[in-house]
């Protein structure tokens, strides 16, 4: 019988399969050389057997489904064998804030990787398009990804949902927040991050538009007990905030570059706030720590409210302001239905989607209450009409169908309907993602 997992055609053959952890199961050598490919396509180093231990661990209790393409029959003298996959696509289901507390189930995508040699191929239009038939299939309306180069995924009905940006921090004599605490910090050893880190995320998943429930390598990471390297990161140190209560409900884990690197620096390598209040006292610990002149963060939020805290703004030197999540309609009525729409309104939205997935008209109508109606348009002229990439932009708030339409991108058959989507589709607080994958 053929394997149902098995797809082969042509040059390769295509198979997808269970992350796995155990060393005895027939299907761990798999899992390690699939890992090294993934390493390879990122430029990274040949991965030893407790980085692939600890990461298979990782993606087993993620439950990631793994995809890899390998090339049928012989393969060249002296090169990477048959067994290594030229192609690598990876999967898991995590839950996406979607504004106003609503949590819609995603399909993930993450470790794409083709080899420079087995390009042109179609070989990423197969993976890709087979996982989201698959996806939708199973009933998600949505999938998102964060990815390595902007200019791949748009062609597959991905939109740009969330922002973020790098920030470095003077923390000298300029560095004044406005205000006074709001609860109480104290230093912890890093390793309490493995129980807690999870536990202050789930708040900080229930209260924050585009937010998306982290993978187990998270925990890992802010703990420092595992690095980029696969090994223990022994220079992390870590922070907690209590609030007027007593509970728990952020933290900080951070690391010093350096005497060697001036000026002297602090790194955050994960900040974690569950309230405004814990946000603002993690800043004011950072911008207390003895000898440091900065602290840099690559991951802060573009609409920060720090800035607006501070005293002295320009204490902030901001750069690279970048894309971060994006994400993929499956199924555009469903993915409506799930929102909750703050305004009263009524639209009717044309949508284009080249992978015939969710294309066609649909009437979007809403009370400005909890509950929104979505029915196909029977030959009414549409209000708007945009490719499935751009409805997924404005999904989360974070883009401006305003802004879209001057850029020639939504098409505007009804004046004001662009900005009647912008007050539509705001959420109650600007969407960002911590949860890189």
């Amino acid at each position: 019988m053929a394997d149902p997992n098995e797809n082969k055609s042509g040059k390769y053959t295509v198979q997808r399969f269970p992350a796995v952890a155990d060393p005895d199961d027939a299907g761990y050598s798999r899992c390690t050389t699939w890992v090294q490919a993934v390493s390879h396509g990122f430029h990274q180093q040949r991965r030893d057997d407790e980085y692939l231990a600890r990461t298979l661990a990782a993606y087993q209790t993620d439950q990631r489904e793994l995809t890899g393409v390998y090339v049928n029959g012989n393969v060249p003298e002296h090169s990477l064998g048959s067994e290594v996959p030229v192609a690598t696509y990876a999967t898991m289901r995590k839950a996406l804030n979607i504004g106003f507390g609503r949590q819609l189930e995603s399909n993930l995508v993450t470790a794409v990787t083709v080899r420079g040699t087995h390009r042109r191929n179609g070989i990423l239009r197969g993976m890709m398009t087979a996982d989201l038939e698959a996806a939708k299939d199973d009933g998600l309306a949505m999938a998102a990804l964060t990815a390595s180069e902007a200019s791949i995924y748009g062609r597959f009905g991905f939109g740009v949902a969330t922002f973020e940006r790098s920030i470095k921090v003077d923390t000298g004599p300029r560095f004044r927040l406005r205000g006074l605490p709001q609860g109480t910090m104290e230093v912890a050893d890093p390793s309490v991050l493995l129980d807690v880190a999870p536990q202050v995320f789930e708040r900080v998943q229930r209260l924050s538009p585009g937010s998306i429930d982290r993978q187990e390598y998270y925990r890992l990471l802010a703990s420092g007990s595992i690095g980029h390297d696969g090994k223990p990161d022994t220079s992390v140190r870590c922070a907690l905030h209590y609030d007027l209560s007593g509970s728990l409900d952020g933290y900080v884990s951070y690391r010093f570059k350096g005497w060697d690197h001036k000026p002297f620096t602090m790194e955050i390598v994960d900040l974690v706030a569950a309230s405004n209040a814990a946000y603002m006292d993690l800043w004011r610990f950072l911008g207390s720590i003895d000898l440091i002149d900065k602290v840099t963060w690559v991951e802060a939020p573009v609409d920060d409210p720090l800035a607006w805290a501070l005293e002295d703004p320009r204490c902030i030197e901001a750069s690279e302001i970048r894309d971060m999540l994006w994400l993929r309609i499956l199924d555009t009525p469903a993915a409506l239905q799930a929102r909750s729409f703050p305004v009263a309104g009524r639209l009717v939205l044309e949508v284009t989607d080249s992978l015939d997935l969710a294309g066609g008209t649909w009437v979007l109508e809403s009370d400005g209450g909890a509950a929104a109606v979505v029915t196909e348009a029977s030959g009414e002229a549409p209000d708007l009409s945009l490719d499935v990439a751009d409805l997924a932009s404005i999904y989360l708030g974070a883009v401006s169908p305003v802004t879209l339409a001057a850029a020639g991108r939504i098409s505007e058959h009804t004046p004001g309907a662009a900005f009647l989507a912008q007050q539509l589709f705001a959420v109650e607080r600007s969407a960002h993602c911590l949860t890189h994958f």
